[in-house]
């Protein structure tokens, strides 16, 4: 019985809202190749490819021997709350009281959560497009509308004051910035972000969810901020988000993080006592050193990065038909396959977006990327550069054949 069908109707309507993450998908795909055989590299995955610091694993290892090893409160560990408070205050200027602060299992954890406890039928979300793939469905899963406005690649991904102010309505609740970008790479400047600031000072219904899980991830001495820290007035109304994920090469540990008005916070809390009810206790010990231990591996690593960057930036703006623009940070790049678009692969298909053009780069050259259309935005895809350089140089190589042999 166990590959028969589910009886009509059985599964809900939200379910039919929402798809598998592509990104996931991808890089299991990738997975699945290799483990029947194939030479495949995969640049889909979006995790550093560093360890996790030994002073934090070792964090971890201590807790465990103090039998750390209980359910904590929804909201996280006292110790956790204060370094996340203090985190804020010391690196963004933030002055949140650890009361106004929650830890969720994995950033994602903390939109879900955010949006389940806000979001009725009918109301809209503003998403900036090209974005990350679980935005749109996380709102539609509420029964929510995500309202798309594209960030062309001619404003540097990012979107304009003019843009923002046409989509915003009386139903918009939620605004979403994400920089430095997944997929792009693209960051908002402390100028960009008062222009957007300025525009939602006029508009007091709208929040604003701030997704900073890339944050230590900047080139080129780009400044951070965000938008809170330029813009004290919507102190009141945003939700600043982040993670141990990326700058701390913790992905799998699962610990994201945010601090926002407290009604809202114990509002998220409740929903993730009916959910996940915490984040787990090890791994938020373990979060404890991160955030408070020695912080002098991560401009280390952001170079490694930068260098990586160049790299592909270089050798894809080498390949035939492809313009890879420049990103500001994250590890990712998003190169535009216009000029493959209408071609014949090796196989024999014609591309006729980029999705069949990552599907048969993957078939020809065992390279995974993720198209364009799964971040709203055709025709690029993404390549994430999370890995070492002859990986990276190896598969850009392939890349570039590949691009050759389109007729």
């Amino acid at each position: 019985m166990s590959g028969s069908a589910l009886p009509s109707g059985f599964l809900s309507k939200a379910l039919q809202r929402i798809k598998p993450s592509p990104t996931i998908a991808v890089s299991q795909k990738a997975r699945d190749l290799v483990a029947a055989g194939r030479d495949v590299i995969g640049l889909g995955a979006g995790e550093p490819d560093f360890p996790t610091p030994e002073n934090i694993k070792k964090a971890a290892y201590k807790a465990i021997e103090r039998n750390e090893t209980r359910y904590t409160a929804v909201e996280g560990i006292p110790e956790l709350r204060k370094a996340i408070a203090d985190k804020f205050r010391r690196e963004n200027g933030l002055d949140y009281k650890p009361s106004q602060t929650l830890v969720a299992p994995g950033g994602k954890a903390i939109i879900f959560n955010a949006f389940v406890a806000t979001l009725n039928p009918g109301d809209e979300v503003i998403i900036p497009s090209p974005y990350w793939v679980s935005y749109p469905d996380i709102v539609q899963l509420c029964g929510a509308t995500p309202v798309i406005v594209p960030g062309l690649e001619a404003n540097g991904f990012r979107i304009t004051a003019e843009q923002l102010a046409k989509a915003i309505t009386p139903k918009t609740k939620w605004v979403m910035l994400n920089a430095p970008s997944n997929p792009t790479g693209a960051a908002y400047s402390a100028a960009h972000l008062k222009a957007l600031a300025t525009v939602l000072l006029d508009h007091p219904h709208v929040w604003v969810l701030t997704d900073d899980m890339y944050e230590h991830i900047l080139y080129d001495n780009f400044k951070f901020a965000t938008i809170a820290q330029v813009e004290p007035k919507l102190y009141p109304r945003t939700l600043t988000m982040n993670g141990c994920s990326k700058a701390y090469s913790m992905t799998g540990w699962r610990i994201g993080y945010c601090a926002a008005p407290e009604p809202l916070i114990k509002a998220m809390a409740a929903i993730q006592s009916q959910s996940t009810t915490m984040a787990a206790s090890v791994s938020q010990w373990a979060a404890v050193e991160a955030l408070n231990g020695p912080q002098d591996f991560i401009p280390q690593r952001a170079a490694d990065f930068q260098r990586r960057r160049d790299l592909v930036v270089s050798m894809l703006n080498q390949a035939k038909g492809l313009k890879c623009p420049t990103p500001e940070g994250a590890f990712y790049v998003y190169p535009s396959c216009a000029g493959a678009i209408g071609k014949v692969a090796p196989s024999g298909r014609t591309i006729d977006n980029d999705e069949t053009f990552a599907a048969e780069l993957l078939e020809a050259e065992g390279v995974a990327v993720v198209h364009g259309a799964a971040f709203g935005s055709s025709p690029y895809f993404r390549v994430s550069y999370a890995a070492s350089d002859e990986v990276l140089e190896k598969a850009c190589e392939r890349i570039q054949r590949f691009c050759a042999n389109l007729r």
